[in-house]
């Protein structure tokens, strides 16, 4: 099967802390962490710790911007410094959450991470880079608003769209707009391993001056032979018909591909390699879940153990109805993968809007992608 990842970058919340990551690494740290914890209940070490480092918490994984480098007119490379907690071990494709601050209210996000790993555990920093969408206000934020020294909340790394080491000997890099993000990750990897070998990347932009990091893959390919970069500029070319990849990557069919993408590229490439018989040798990156046309009815959702109502329509998901109400949902990819954000249903009937699947009274849910269908109550 192909790995098939998926993250959101347009939801909001203000939920619950994420779990701190890298403490199997040092379990001696972790211990000290927990030990004070507990001794200073109901006090919090936070109110201790932060006095002397923002970043230090016993909580949650916190991370300081550093910098923010403007990549293209509307995306800009956000260089984070994680503080305690966070492990350094991730692999090139995964992506983070991130929460910020904004008018009282923590809101989250997933991006991609487009440092390597290899650079991260020298520099103790990472980065994600940021393409501000215009309904995406957490996005336009990020690139033209957060300032450096910024203290952010931070999800551990996950995702299974990722580069194996060693590498395949050849390789199909498909990508488009912001789906380049986790691919460069693996770029800057591989290249830092000397893993470059029959690479051929596919990458298209409206022009060429909307291409992220289109200097640096001018040098890959500059340096290593066998990276083969073509860049096509859909506003003046079109986009990249994939009933005629024969001509362009005669020899498609056998070599692993990674793409990441918008959702119409991406179903395209899922029919061409099904039809070849290679499903298997397509890795696929989705920035956004894939919603039936049919949706719930909607209706005032009850959440019965904060006490709290909701009333929504059919295309909004009960997470998003329970973090409007100031519900703390539990969540994790809210893009219906990771069972996170599992809950049970005590009455009324719920839809999953991916597949218009109706869910009955006993039932555990999925909040992200399941929408009221008729008032209803969620044991949370």
């Amino acid at each position: 099967m192909a790995k098939n990842t998926v993250k959101n970058s347009a939801r909001v919340a203000d939920t619950i802390r994420p779990t701190v990551a890298g403490a199997k690494d040092n379990p001696a740290l972790h211990l000290l962490r927990t030990v004070v914890s507990r001794v200073t209940t109901p006090l919090l070490p936070d109110d201790y710790l932060k006095l002397a480092n923002p970043l230090w918490s016993a909580r949650e994984l916190r991370g300081k911007v550093v910098d923010v480098r403007r990549e293209t007119e509307d995306s800009a490379t956000l260089v984070i410094r994680p503080g305690w907690g966070f492990s350094f071990d991730y692999q090139p494709g995964q992506y983070i959450g991130i929460g910020v601050l904004l008018d009282g209210r923590w809101r989250w996000r997933s991006y991609s991470l487009t440092s390597s790993p290899l650079s991260s555990r020298r520099s103790r920093t990472i980065t994600i880079t940021v393409k501000a969408m215009p309904e995406g206000f957490l996005s336009t934020h990020l690139v033209g608003g957060v300032a450096p020294g910024t203290v952010v909340r931070l999800a551990a790394p996950q995702g299974n769209f990722v580069m194996p080491d060693p590498a395949p000997s050849s390789v199909l890099f498909l990508t488009a707009g912001s789906g380049i993000t986790p691919v460069m990750s693996m770029l800057r990897t591989l290249a830092r391993r000397d893993q470059v070998g029959d690479i051929v990347h596919l990458h298209s932009a409206p022009t060429e001056s909307d291409v992220l990091f289109g200097q640096e893959l001018g040098a890959l390919q500059n340096q290593h032979e066998g990276y083969r970069l073509s860049i096509r500029a859909t506003r003046s070319q079109g986009r990249l018909d994939l009933a005629r990849l024969d001509e362009v990557v005669p020899d498609w069919r056998e070599r692993q591909t990674w793409a990441c993408g918008p959702a119409a590229m991406l179903e395209a490439a899922e029919s061409a390699w099904a039809a070849a018989g290679i499903r298997d040798q397509l890795h696929l990156e989705r920035f956004a879940a894939v919603r039936a046309a049919n949706h719930g009815s909607g209706g005032t959702v009850e959440f019965a153990r904060s006490g709290k109502t909701a009333t929504i329509d059919g295309a909004t998901s009960l997470m998003e109805a329970g973090e409007q109400a100031g519900v703390q949902m539990p969540f994790g990819c809210r893009m219906g993968i990771c069972q996170s954000c599992v809950v049970s249903l005590v009455d009324g009937h719920v839809q999953d809007l991916r597949t218009g699947v109706e869910h009955e009274p006993g039932s555990r849910v999925q909040t992200c992608v399941t929408a009221a269908s008729g008032d209803c109550k969620l044991d949370v």
